[in-house]
């Protein structure tokens, strides 16, 4: 069943029923007001009666009755009857429509009046009194005008419940038609959104209501596609490029030793210069693995506690074992004195390769290659600075530089494939954490990692 069928069955289901409840209020007021009005008539004919047939100014019982049979009263199948204090029977119409035992005679001297129904008849006893002579005067009738204007009235209540029902049933469809046009519209530009045709938007319509921000949230939600897909692929494309650079060095250095009869010595540098070629694919392909891994399910990284100053000494010495000739000069300010404040949560593989790779850039493209890295401990987060006197990169460039395989300007003299800045930045990311980077020609350049602290 469709939202817009619910809605009209709801909308005429919650209408109807209130219908149908005022209608119902209006039928039974008007019955009260009917069996009201009908027992005060017999309530007036009870007392005309006696007071005609035993007050002070009396008609003989076979005029009375004459008058009656000519129907001088105004009430349809009436009958009086009377009876005296010895529960004798005084009177009778004659009509013969109601008996009366013991009971009902002493309810009504008790009480002075009852009323009761049989059937449709509806009864009025009363107590009348004149003199010393006391009466019990029954009288009762069909009130068949009542129950004719009631019918009528039940037959006009149904049919406008039935009229108004059904104009509701047609008016909220209507209404839900009209109101769900723009989910319509939705649906309508979603089914022609491809992998191709990222670029399309939905239309969010007044911008105000529910199905507005649903397409606003969705639009947000292609935002974030296309540009998944636009990095997508140009990181396959890039990653294709670099791979194929070592590759096709190593292909070519190959074919040229076995074309060739070099010396040894020649040799072993075609063998060195094909080891470093490879050396650096496989640096490349770690990089383009790990990368795809965070990217892909972040929920297998496993997070520990460990101490950030312990692993910015195992970085540096595993960076100094790879590159001798680098320098890195760590300090330490001002830390806190127990293990606890000095422990951070985190995966001790991805931080060192994030720690690696900004030490690993200050050096290499600082002229000394040296860096400087502080650490210190504020509120809340860990704060490592790695600064090098590098040339600066341009500003224009700085919003760029942690996507995959983007290289600025100032690097273009240095070996690298623009892998590592975007996943030491992802790795940071993934740890709550943010990285800066200021860069000027004066000052150099400053990479800050700020990691919230255990």
């Amino acid at each position: 069943m469709t939202i817009r069928t619910r809605l009209t069955l709801l909308f005429t289901g919650v209408v109807a029923s209130l219908l149908g409840v005022f209608c119902g209020v209006i039928y039974f007021f008007a019955e009260r007001h009917r069996a009201q009005e009908f027992q005060e008539r017999l309530r007036t004919e009870a007392f005309n009666s006696a007071q005609l047939l035993y007050g002070r100014t009396t008609l003989s019982p076979e005029l009375f009755k004459l008058l009656d049979r000519n129907q001088i009263t105004v009430v349809n199948r009436e009958e009086i009857i009377i009876y005296n204090y010895l529960n004798q029977l005084v009177y009778e119409s004659g009509t013969d429509y109601l008996s009366v035992d013991k009971a009902t005679l002493d309810e009504v001297r008790l009480r002075r009046e009852v009323q009761f129904r049989r059937g449709d008849r509806e009864i009025v006893g009363v107590l009348f009194a004149n003199g010393t002579n006391r009466f019990v005067v029954f009288a009762s009738g069909v009130d068949k005008y009542g129950f004719s204007k009631q019918r009528n009235l039940a037959l006009i209540l149904s049919t406008g419940w039935l009229l108004a029902t059904g104009l509701v049933f047609l008016a909220g469809r209507f209404f839900a038609r009209k109101s769900l046009q723009p989910m319509t519209r939705v649906i309508s530009r979603v089914d022609s959104i491809s992998a191709s045709r990222l670029e399309l938007r939905v239309d969010e319509g007044n911008g105000q209501d529910e199905i507005a921000q649903l397409a606003r949230t969705f639009n947000r939600m292609l935002d974030r596609l296309e540009e998944a897909f636009r990095l997508q692929r140009a990181f396959v494309s890039n990653a294709s490029h670099e791979m194929r650079t070592p590759l096709t060095a190593i292909t070519g250095q190959i074919e040229v030793a076995l074309l060739t009869e070099e010396k040894p010595e020649e040799l072993r540098a075609t063998l060195l210069s094909v080891l470093e070629d490879v050396r650096q694919l496989n640096r490349l392909t770690n990089g383009l693995l790990t990368l795809a891994s965070i990217n892909v399910d972040e929920t297998t990284v496993s997070l520990s506690p460990l101490r950030v100053d312990e692993l910015l000494w195992a970085v540096r010495s595993d960076l100094l074992k790879m590159h001798p000739n680098y320098a890195v000069r760590v300090e330490l300010d001002e830390l806190p004195e127990r293990e606890a404040d000095l422990s951070l949560p985190g995966s001790e593989t991805l931080l060192k390769t994030a720690l690696f790779n900004l030490m690993e850039n200050g050096c290499k493209f600082s002229p000394d290659h040296a860096v400087r890295v502080r650490l210190q401990r504020l509120r809340g987060y860990f704060s490592l600075r790695f600064h090098n006197g590098g040339d600066a990169i341009p500003a224009a460039e700085l919003p760029l530089i942690f996507k995959p395989f983007h290289r600025g300007t100032n690097a273009h003299r240095t070996p690298g494939h623009g892998i590592g800045l975007s996943l030491t930045d992802r790795i940071i990311r993934l740890h709550q954490g943010s990285l800066q980077v200021d860069s000027a020609p004066d000052t150099g350049t400053a990479f800050t990692v700020l990691l919230p602290a255990k």
